[in-house]
């Protein structure tokens, strides 16, 4: 971003890449000011995608005529070091002929932490995952503790009991299975936010995420469809040892409630919460009251550590 660009919107921007053995992700971020020589850093909280959009377009995105749809740019002035990652075989990383499932989801996260550490000066990190993102986020945090400081999850799925979504996905199993990548047009985009309940999320919001992702591809992966139709569960909540918070929308079609208050009670910590939002569906952080999502999540990542007891 340029200096008179970032005078404007109070919040600087870099472009970084990370390698995944030969493949090249791309790595967007955001924050209150360039980085000095010498200060102290800043915490730091990776946004985690899911399995319909990059990570820029989701995390960034610039409505026209909006100016309150970026989460990004919310978290930067409220003093973070806001990350996103587009995925192998998303946005601006490298297409390969992988379907980009859950598990190669976490390799990917893993293969950014030293970009992380080298730029940020930190080795531990807030994450914030949402819909299959949450899965990655949270299977990276059970293969790397401590990496992880705390951990929200947004439009989770467990085992995907009562889940309607995963229900009518699984018809379309076998093509899950015969192809690594589904074809996607304006009406799959206009479709996210309809599915559960409309009027959630406002028609223009659809549009700026369609013209953002459609300007770079046609097509995108299947693999967290597949995980989430055929392989669940994708984590052991038990083996999550930092503070997590799970925040469900009312009209959520995929993340059914009895199934997350069983992961919810499987989770060791007792730094833990569980937040129901009101007149929002999967796409939370998207909606017509996102800003009671990014409430909760400030609240959360503001909350202060645990002093020791008296013995």
């Amino acid at each position: 971003m340029d200096a008179a660009t970032a005078g404007k919107t109070g919040v600087w921007s870099a472009e970084y890449w990370a390698q995944k053995r030969k493949v090249k992700l791309y790595a967007y971020r955001k924050r209150a000011g360039a980085p000095q020589k010498g200060e102290e850093p800043l915490p730091v909280l990776f946004l985690v995608h899911g399995s319909s959009m990059s990570g820029r377009s989701g995390f960034d995105l610039q409505v026209p005529g909006r100016a309150d749809y970026s989460l990004m740019d919310h978290f930067a002035r409220a003093g973070y070091d806001v990350w996103a990652l587009d995925h192998e075989g998303y946005g601006r990383s490298d297409r390969t002929d992988s379907n980009s499932d859950i598990a190669s989801g976490a390799d990917d996260l893993a293969a950014v932490l030293p970009l992380l550490e080298r730029e940020t000066g930190q080795s531990r990190y807030f994450f914030y995952g949402g819909s299959s993102g949450a899965l990655r986020a949270a299977l990276f945090a059970q293969r790397h503790p401590e990496r992880v400081a705390r951990l929200i999850l947004s439009a989770l799925v467990y085992t995907g009991e009562g889940s309607p979504t995963l229900a009518r996905r699984r018809e379309k199993i076998d093509e899950y299975r015969r192809s690594n990548r589904r074809k996607i047009d304006r009406a799959f985009f206009h479709g996210m936010f309809t599915r559960d309940r409309p009027g959630t999320s406002e028609a223009i919001v659809a549009d700026a995420l369609a013209d953002a992702e459609l300007a770079l591809y046609d097509t995108i992966p299947t693999g967290t469809y597949l995980d989430m139709c055929a392989h669940l569960p994708a984590v052991d909540p038990g083996e999550i040892r930092c503070p997590v918070l799970i925040i469900r929308g009312e009209y959520d079609g995929i993340a059914a409630e009895a199934d997350l208050m069983r992961f919810f009670a499987e989770l060791p910590s007792r730094d833990k919460q569980f937040v129901f939002v009101s007149g929002l569906a999967h796409n939370s952080t998207l909606g017509i009251n996102r800003h009671k999502v990014w409430h909760a999540m400030q609240a959360f990542l503001a909350m202060p550590e645990s002093r020791a007891l008296a013995a």
